[in-house]
């Protein structure tokens, strides 16, 4: 059923019941559907049973069984039903009207759909299809135009809520009712419809969301009839991780394709996965790095990274020679010359097996095997452990020259006299 919304013909109705009509948004076999609202501004989809189907009875007694049961129907992924008039010259029924493309129109406009989203539409259609067989309905009809991709997810709507002449796939004129790439081949034979019925025409649906084709290929009616009944369906564009599970769904034989629970559960499972795969395939430069150090240490944690070769090995810098303190550049208010510096020039991207690290700062000493420390932490400890061993060394060398003065490096004299100079001659 075609859902664009038409203008009202001459001989439409503009009420029904308690509803307003505005549109109509299509027809099937059944009758006309419209657009319509109630008092309070709620829209609905009104389909008004065609005339020469109103004067069946039998049809409108099956109707009544049919839109009874349809009422039991609980589950968010079908359209509800609002109301209905069994008893009227032309019988009718409304459902909660759904915003959105048909799968249909989606797929015809922007090609398949991929892997997780087929799953993911399935696993949704799959379990609105318990609710409803556990209402003792069978949706009978269900294809991709009567699956409508709303906001909160896909909906099944234009149930097959009855049938000319029982339980027969063909009308008085000879045409068959519903879409022959989409009906089961018990449909197509005439025997009992079940619940498997509608799993076979989710099957098809699934494969044609995902090759925006019919499993069945195109034909007249006649010929698709007989290649549903006789012929496999064609999978090659199906996915490998849907294939198996839709061509299960397309078995012959309704006692080999599983139950929508199982399939709700399955492509639930596929869904998840194939999501997986997608989001596992995304580069990981949005994760951030963990423990990486802010404020005094960032500048020497990137220095450090850029100095990592291809390998992962890092070159160390390396010892200070003379068994002297580091080269440093004291700051003014920072005893022992560990002031804050500045690189300069081209200092700060100088490799540091050219001696030194460019940057004023004390190198790390490397560790193991020649390789410098890799944590940024254990960095920052041995930063804080030399800069406090610094300080004291410096201050024990200021108390030992302020208690004893200046020697002149020539050790004790014998005697354990010390031989004096003058104040001031020997530089500390």
């Amino acid at each position: 059923m075609d859902m664009a919304m038409m203008r009202l013909r001459r001989e439409d109705p503009r009420v029904v019941g308690s509803f307003r009509l505005h549109r109509r948004l299509g027809a099937g076999g059944m009758g006309v559907v419209y657009l319509g609202s109630d008092k309070r501004g709620q829209r609905v989809a009104l389909k008004v049973i065609r005339p020469d189907l109103a004067e069946d009875q039998e049809f409108r007694s099956r109707f009544a069984r049919e839109v009874s049961a349809a009422r039991r129907i609980r589950g968010g992924c079908t359209a509800r039903l609002v109301a209905a008039d069994l008893e009227a010259d032309r019988p009718w029924f409304a459902t909660q009207y759904v915003p959105g493309p048909s799968l249909h129109d989606r797929v015809a406009e922007e090609g398949p759909l991929s892997a997780a989203e087929v799953a993911a539409v399935g696993a949704a259609l799959s379990e609105g299809l318990v609710a409803v067989h556990e209402a003792g309905v069978v949706h009978r009809d269900l294809k991709p135009s009567n699956i409508l991709l709303s906001p909160k997810g896909p909906r099944i709507i234009d149930f097959g809520i009855a049938w000319a002449t029982g339980a027969s796939t063909l009308t008085h004129v000879g045409t068959a009712v519903g879409s022959p790439g989409f009906l089961a081949p018990e449909q197509v034979r005439g025997a009992a419809v079940t619940p498997a019925t509608d799993v076979f025409a989710l099957g098809a649906t699934l494969a044609y969301a995902a090759t925006a084709d019919s499993p069945f290929g195109h034909g007249s009616s006649e010929v698709m009839l007989y290649r549903v009944v006789h012929e496999e369906a064609h999978l090659g564009g199906v996915p490998d991780a849907l294939a198996p599970l839709v061509s299960a769904c397309l078995a012959k034989d309704p006692e080999e394709r599983p139950s929508t629970l199982q399939l709700s559960l399955r492509l639930k499972e596929i869904a998840a996965r194939e999501a997986q795969g997608i989001s596992e395939a995304r580069p990981p430069a949005q994760r951030g790095e963990p423990d990486r150090p802010t404020g005094r240490l960032a500048e020497e944690y990137a220095q450090q990274r850029t100095q990592r070769r291809p390998g992962g090995a890092g070159t160390p810098p390396p010892r200070h020679q003379g068994g002297g303190r580091p080269r440093l550049q004291p700051g003014p208010s920072h005893p022992g010359g560990q002031g804050k510096s500045r690189p300069q020039g081209r200092e700060q991207r100088r490799p540091a097996s050219r001696g030194g690290s460019g940057t004023g700062r004390p190198a790390p000493r490397p560790t193991g095997a020649g390789r410098g420390p890799a944590n940024p932490r254990l960095l920052r400890q041995r930063l804080i452990v030399f800069v406090v061993v610094t300080l004291l060394v410096a201050l024990g060398i200021a108390a030992a020259q302020g208690c004893q003065g200046p020697a002149d490096g020539l050790g004790p004299l014998p005697g354990g006299t010390h031989s004096s100079a003058p104040s001031g001659a020997a530089g500390g």
